[in-house]
């Protein structure tokens, strides 16, 4: 791109405008400069200016030119039909894009070299220390993941630091960025910022040492009254309404608003937090607060809805804030529930009261943990028949706001995965051996610190039992689909059959991990952090790609896990497995998916019942009462929840006889 000097007549012309500079040969312009769109401006070092003849309409009409007026730059470059008007103090050491409009700002600067946020340490989880994380432009879930609860491998973190130093030393400069199509209007000071494309900063307060990752298909907004300091925000986050973010990774899609407070933190996709406060944190995806005096405090959480007044003590005893707990995938806590760190909550539970005796239910998912007389009551598997489960598995991906076809996040939305599967299968054993170990005529087992009433823990096996079942079936079927030969009604022999059955990797057996919303076999993550360790993996972006492949392959993994322990169902390996125990296992996935849509369907019904109609038709009989109801809530027949079950249970039934057709005609 060609520059040139000022000309004497331009030197000239600037000065009638009310322009000064400390020295007019540091100016550079573009061929085509003209002046007469640059008034009362102040130049100092090296300064670049582009051309100004693109005119812009306000929000109520107003039309504005393109240029500089009312503003002290100094070394600032400046590309084509920006607009920068009223600078109450200076902007320093910027390059700033094409397009950009800047106004009644107060200052923008980069004091000294920066890295923009990148390198920034976390104290995340425990705010005693021990497992801080440096952020940076591209922190997946997943590598946050690893890197706060993989202390025990101090080499392949000390590899991983390195990686991310080297990352944050090469965005360290003296000269800060703003994108292209930016607009910063009525903000106070902006401090050490990277801003990227397409961002809308309308009223800050104050934005320091961090960069906001904004791009044209994926634009950040920030706005009134926000301040941050000390982070990174990712592309397609909105924060508003005076909302503070101090030391913090803010992950694609997040939106905060309505005076929510995060201090030392990270966020990944989709979180959401209004009007209450984080502590130390871990946020995996879809992580919600929207209540006030809702505290999260020093624990992990992922596909969490946290009710109002919801909170977390991580003070137990006297050496300070020390304690941490982890609330596992999709849980929910009620209105002031409490619990008191350190604890340990599975995966789906509902948490409903105060908890303060330390429990770990993570090897019974799907579960209630209720208070009872401050006693901890845990109700095994009752979430697998909640229609309240199944709604949330089914909103959180039409509720994806990541818009940047680059994701950083890779997450598995599956409600049933060989992650949820394999501690069903444990909590299941667990409940049998209590079962056995206290007896069949004991009302009350202690488990963990909790207790389990009986008639739970029967109906926890049985629940259990159907969530297994449906699991291994939908992927017994999905495998008969994908590998009937093609051109082919069915398969033609048995020994066919169980030639397709044959998993398609190794990979997959054994233990799987919910790795930051990555479900994933532990093998596999173990693999890859090896390689980290012995500098097989020479960057950043190898590791994110191999996230990548883990989350790509998961159904080929999925079915290497489903086939082992389907083969334990049937007694016997694939290779010898009879068409009689493929009939059944086809008519017990049936049986199992109708009778658990049964329950969901009688839990839904419970949503329209006389208790739930009080409040309706408030000065009138009970016939205006229930079309005061009706015309609110509508009928339980055309719910559109009710109605996509009632669907299931066709199209399940049908795809029974779909697989049990795909089967071969044996003599």
């Amino acid at each position: 791109m060609n520059y040139r000097a000022l000309t004497e007549r331009e030197i000239s012309q600037l000065q009638s405008q009310g322009c000064s500079a400390v020295n007019w040969q540091q100016i550079e312009v573009k061929e085509n400069f003209r002046t007469e769109h640059i008034r009362d401006v102040r130049f100092s070092g090296a300064i670049r200016l582009g051309v100004f003849e693109k005119e812009y309409v306000l929000p109520g009409g107003l039309t504005v030119h393109s240029g500089i007026q009312h503003a002290t730059l100094h070394n600032v470059e400046v590309a084509d039909d920006v607009r920068i008007y009223n600078v109450h103090n200076y902007i320093a050491n910027y390059r700033i894009g094409e397009q950009t409009c800047i106004e009644n700002v107060n200052a923008i600067l980069v004091d000294g070299r920066s890295r923009f946020g990148n390198g920034v340490l976390v104290p995340v989880m425990n705010e005693g220390g021990g497992r801080e994380i440096p952020i940076y432009d591209h922190l997946s879930a997943h590598l946050a993941y690893v890197m706060t609860l993989y202390r025990h491998r101090p080499e392949m973190l000390a590899v991983l630091h390195r990686m991310i130093d080297d990352y944050a030393a090469r965005q360290e400069s003296d000269m800060g960025s703003i994108g292209r199509g930016v607009r910063i209007l009525n903000c106070g000071s902006i401090k050490n910022v990277r801003i990227g494309d397409a961002a809308k900063i309308t009223g800050v307060s104050v934005l320091k040492n961090g960069s906001v990752n904004s791009n044209e298909a994926a634009p950040v907004s920030l706005g009134s009254g926000v301040k941050c300091n000390d982070f990174i925000i990712s592309s397609g986050v909105d924060i508003s309404d005076s909302t503070l973010i101090s030391c913090c990774f803010v992950g694609q899609g997040c939106v905060f608003g309505k005076h929510y407070s995060a201090l030392d933190s990270l966020f990944f996709s989709n979180c959401q937090g209004m009007h209450g406060e984080a502590t130390a944190i871990f946020a995996g995806p879809y992580t919600v607060t929207h209540h006030k005096s809702t505290l999260l405090i020093a624990g992990m959480f992922s596909f969490l809805n946290a009710g109002s007044g919801s909170n977390q003590s991580n003070h137990m005893y006297k050496l300070g804030p020390i304690h941490q707990g982890m609330v596992e995938r999709g849980s929910k806590t009620t209105s002031d529930s409490y619990i008191l760190w350190p604890a340990k909550i599975g995966a789906f539970t509902l948490v409903m009261g105060r908890h303060t005796k330390h429990s770990d239910t993570s090897e019974l998912p799907f579960s209630y943990l209720i208070e009872n007389a401050t006693e901890s009551y845990l109700v095994p598997a009752v979430n697998l028949r909640s229609v309240g489960t199944i709604r949330d598995a089914q909103k959180w991906p039409k509720r994806d706001n990541r818009k940047d076809p680059e994701k950083i996040d890779q997450i598995n939305f599956n409600l049933l995965s060989p992650y949820t599967i394999q501690k069903m299968w444990r909590g299941r054993e667990v409940l049998l051996q209590i079962q056995q170990l206290s007896g069949l005529t004991t009302e009350e087992y202690c488990y963990n610190n909790c207790k389990i009433r009986a008639s739970s823990l029967r109906n926890g096996i049985s629940l259990y039992n159907i969530g297994i079942a449906k699991f291994l079936g939908n992927s017994f079927i999905s495998r008969l689909q994908k590998s009937l030969p093609a051109g082919k009604q069915r398969y033609e022999s048995l020994e066919q059959l169980r030639r397709a059955l044959a998993p398609d990797s190794p990979i997959g057996s054994g233990e799987w991990i919910d790795c930051g919303s990555l479900i994933a076999p532990r093998t596999e993550v173990s693999r890859l952090l090896d390689d980290i360790e012995q500098g097989k993996m020479t960057s950043l972006s190898q590791i994110h790609q191999r996230f990548i492949e883990m989350h790509r392959n998961y159904y080929s993994y999925e079915w290497t896990w489903a086939l082992e322990h389907l083969e334990q169902v049937w007694g016997c390996s694939y290779l010898d497995v009879s068409l009689d125990k493929i009939e059944q296992t086809i008519r017990h996935w049936e049986d199992s998916v109708i009778r658990l849509d049964r329950m969901i369907y009688d839990d839904a019904k419970k949503e329209f019942n006389l208790n739930a109609q009080t409040g309706f038709g408030t000065d009138g009989d009970q016939e205006q009462r229930l079309r005061d109801f009706e015309n609110v809530r509508g009928t339980f027949e055309s719910n559109s929840t009710v109605k996509e079950i009632l669907s299931h249970i066709e199209r399940k039934s049908a795809l029974a006889k779909q697989a049990l057709s795909l089967l071969p005609h044996v003599s």
